[in-house]
């Protein structure tokens, strides 16, 4: 492996944290450029745009010192997406990709005092606030990485930055700048995604998988109008109770399985050895890090099986509900319809579009009582499956984590999707993958109190510095 001083790679990168990266992710926080999924109006309202200034003037200032190049590609109705290319001083036509997004997920309601999506807040080591943990310090972190070598003289193969705007509505504009950036961005040997999570903040954590999403919304109906319950109940079946047995015929109620092969796949040896690992290296966290109210129990004992429970088990969850009005504003009526959306996540082996084509036929076919039922899908994503991991990279994860954290790395699935990773693995079939991160316990992205811990966003710069010194003289 090259030579790379930790203390001095370790002294780099908590500088140009405290002094440039956090105050920026500040600014960058406080901007609401939600994604086109939930602000159609994204471009007319600029928000975005803001976002692209700021990350753009910053990597400016870096550009001298990398001898790279910088420019914001705008494809006619799509998002923009920054594209920055640094030269390499090893292995000529070897290209790394390092990825980020800049969009963000809407405000969430239920933040703590004081607190907010577009507060930033810094409390002890922890940045408040959406977007800086998912992940708008990707940017930050790839080029401080590739400063940090810069500055030692340790060689670097070329480094592609690829930072999208339309990643929290399921990436639809990636892969078309991926196919139109396809001869500038080259032949491709590793990719780094800083998009995911860790398990704790004690280790290097990569993700080896990611589910996918099938996700829809069904409607139920039984009458033209609502009914009194007390004539009609008893004759009319309930649109809630025809529900309760179409989705029986998914989901087991006792144990919430989901059944049918369309849904389901073997889970790989080596991912079962992973899952024992991680389940031992977060104990009682595995389930301990949800809110759970007082009482309430996770959905089995075995730690492992939790850990392959939320990242190779199909689940089912409902995340919302239509026909229904509030409790405290419902009289003794009999609904008329009942309207559900349904969000399945899929092991990341499963083909999502044949799923989705399943769970609509097992639906709609034969309703209970004759009821009316639709089930409308929505966009499926397949999830992804990291190749074999290569020796060199391997020792190198390893190495780093230990440099970084003082720890073992460990490896783990994760339940959500990430819905570019297996177009880029189709498009990069001979590329390593390192898919790392900063949402740990509590950071709840996507959520309330959204959080970026701001010493594992350094110690994480610091294993991409030296995964791309390793990877330049493998």
């Amino acid at each position: 492996m090259a030579e790379l001083s930790q203390p001095a790679l370790r002294k780099f990168v908590d500088e140009i944290w405290n002094a440039e990266i956090v105050p920026t992710l500040v600014e960058y926080i406080a901007i609401p450029n939600k994604s086109p999924s939930f602000e159609p109006n994204w471009e007319k309202l600029g928000h975005m745009e803001k976002a692209v200034e700021l990350f753009v003037a910053w990597a400016a200032q870096k550009l001298p010192a990398l001898g790279a190049t910088l420019s914001v590609e705008r494809l006619p109705g799509r998002t923009p997406l920054i594209f920055i290319d640094v030269p390499g001083s090893a292995r000529d036509g070897d290209t790394v990709l390092l990825y980020g997004h800049l969009d963000k997920q809407p405000e969430m309601t239920g933040w703590a005092e004081g607190k907010g999506p577009w507060i930033p807040v810094i409390e002890g080591d922890k940045l408040y606030g959406r977007g800086g943990a998912d992940d708008g310090y990707a940017m930050f972190g790839a080029l401080g990485a590739l400063l940090a070598l810069k500055e030692q003289g340790v060689p670097h193969a070329r480094a592609v930055v690829v930072i999208e705007a339309s990643e929290e509505s399921g990436s639809p504009d990636l892969p078309i700048y991926m196919d139109a950036l396809a001869e500038r961005i080259g032949d491709v040997s590793l990719v780094v995604c800083l998009d995911s999570g860790c398990g704790d903040y004690d280790r290097l954590w990569l993700t080896t998988s990611l589910r996918g999403m099938v996700g829809g919304t069904l409607r139920v109906d039984v009458l033209e109008e609502g009914v009194h319950s007390g004539d009609a109940s008893g004759v009319v079946p309930s649109s809630f109770r025809v529900m309760r047995q179409l989705l029986a015929r998914v989901e087991d109620i006792e144990t919430g399985a989901i059944k049918g092969d369309a849904f389901n796949a073997k889970i790989p040896e080596e991912r079962q050895r992973q899952a024992k690992v991680a389940a031992q290296a977060l104990g009682d966290q595995v389930y301990a890090k949800f809110p759970f109210v007082d009482g309430m129990k996770p959905n089995g004992a075995e730690l492992d099986q939790l850990v392959l429970n939320r990242t190779w088990r199909p689940a089912l969850s409902i995340t919302g509900f239509a026909g229904a009005p509030e409790p405290v504003n419902a009289g003794n009526v009999l609904r008329p319809f009942t309207e559900a959306k349904l969000s399945l996540r899929v092991p990341p082996t499963t083909d999502a579009k044949k799923a989705s084509a399943e769970l609509k036929r097992i639906l709609e076919t034969d309703p209970p009582y004759g009821a009316k039922v639709s089930y409308a899908g929505e966009k499926d994503g397949s999830g992804w499956n990291a190749p074999a991991t290569a020796p060199w990279l391997e020792a190198a994860l390893e190495d780093a984590s230990h440099a970084s954290f003082g720890k073992p790395v460990a490896m783990m699935g994760e339940g959500g999707s990430i819905p570019f990773m297996g177009m880029l693995g189709e498009k990069f079939p001979r590329a390593q993958f390192v898919v790392t991160g900063v949402l740990g316990p509590h950071s709840n992205a996507h959520g309330p109190n959204e959080f970026l811990h701001i010493p594992t966003g350094k110690r994480v710069t610091e294993v991409v510095a030296r995964v791309l010194a390793a990877h330049a003289v493998r």
